[in-house]
């Protein structure tokens, strides 16, 4: 039976698994009022924990290049983030992922970042071949989750780094006001590399050579060199409109109309794509997100809903443009389109370390232990 959430615009036509409380409240508007009171409700100040991460931040880097990494797409989010990096005096790498679908929006405003903020910027170029190839694998497969291959190589990429230059944090332009709401169902494990080998095998037509995977070595070194991610921006108020006028206004940023659009890709995959195959409409997601953190109105949120996903002259380009950069035909391209939708554990996926590796098991607490031990002695403000 139909049923929509009370609070925000997501129903369970959106999420098979969708739940609802008394008031008729969903499981993904409570979880957000659960994480917002987690962040609100610590006995330490807001503003003391953000400059407590900046003060541990800067004391790591001593004596290296860099106390930080921060992977930057020219979006809102990274760019705010840089922004404030800048603000409070840290000094991070700035990595940006060239996957070959970068709007010349995007470009200019990645330029605009580093011109004005002084950074340093890392350009990680993909092989073209084998990232089609892989793009297309997953297309095939039918899964929902296109957008793994892009999202696994840039976390590869950043952890990568962060070793390479012996940096412990990376700062992440996630937060809970404008991303935490997403059902279970639209996405897959961003960190699944078995995955995305056995979907390139069955059905990638180049070899993975040089693609950055997220393998179990990279895994264990991230975690013995304690390597984290910092989500900043859960730290400070942030508005998504606010935020929009400061970037604007201090960086000369453009928008892109969409979240996550600075990709051509993301935006003909989420604008079409997702909506007539899958039958999601990721708008619905970000806007109930923005309805918790009370920066619009569950009417206005419907009111944005009405308006189409993708303008019909973009799409007709991007349309073009997507099939000529893939090397489809028209057919070819309806084939996939029409082709039965597949969940992801139709195909291997990763298993926990530990049931993959008996002996593992064996290491398991003699590991807890080290680490525990490791902490103890670590310095505090390290």
């Amino acid at each position: 039976m139909y049923k929509q959430c009370t609070n925000c615009i997501l129903d369970s036509n959106d999420d098979a698994f969708i739940a609802f409380n008394e008031q008729g409240v969903c499981n993904h508007c409570q979880r957000y009022n659960e994480e917002e009171s987690k962040i609100l409700h610590n006995p330490i100040p807001l503003p003391k924990q953000l400059l407590d991460h900046i003060d541990k931040i800067k004391n790591s880097g001593i004596g290296k290049p860099y106390d930080c990494i921060l992977g930057i797409s020219g979006g809102v989010d990274s760019t705010y983030l840089a922004l404030q990096a800048k603000e409070f005096g840290l000094r991070p790498l700035l990595v940006h992922f060239d996957n070959g679908w970068n709007s010349e929006l995007a470009v200019k405003n990645i330029e605009n970042i580093v011109t004005k903020l002084g950074f340093d910027l890392h350009t990680f170029v993909i092989d073209w071949d084998e990232f089609r190839s892989l793009q297309l694998a997953f297309l095939r497969a039918s899964v929902i989750d296109a957008e793994l291959p892009t999202d696994h190589a840039m976390l590869a990429t950043l952890y990568k780094l962060a070793l390479q230059y012996k940096v412990k944090y990376i700062l992440s332009g996630h937060n809970i006001v404008t991303e935490l709401v997403l059902p279970q169902s639209w996405y897959h494990d961003k960190r699944d590399h078995v995955h995305i080998q056995a979907i390139n095998d069955q059905f990638g037509e180049t070899p993975l050579k040089t693609f950055p995977l997220f393998t179990s070595k990279l895994k264990f070194l991230t975690a013995f060199h304690e390597i984290r991610s910092v989500a900043l921006l859960n730290y400070m108020p942030y508005n998504k409109e606010e935020v929009k006028k400061v970037i604007i206004d201090k960086l000369e940023w453009r928008d892109y109309g969409g979240k996550h659009y600075e990709s051509i890709f993301t935006r003909f995959f989420q604008g079409y794509i997702l909506i007539k195959k899958f039958g999601v409409d990721k708008r619905k997601a970000h806007l109930s997100n923005l309805i918790c953190s009370r920066q619009i109105t569950k009417e206005q949120a419907i009111a944005q809903l009405e308006k189409p996903a993708y303008d019909p002259l973009v799409y007709a380009s991007d349309y073009e443009f997507v099939l000529k950069k893939f090397k489809l035909t028209r057919a070819e391209f309806e084939e996939i389109m029409n082709s039965p939708v597949k969940k992801h554990t139709d195909y291997p996926v990763d298993a926990p370390i530990y049931d993959r590796y008996a002996i593992l098991r064996i290491v398991r607490p003699f590991w807890i232990a080290f680490k525990k031990l490791r902490h103890r002695l670590k310095p505090e403000n390290a």
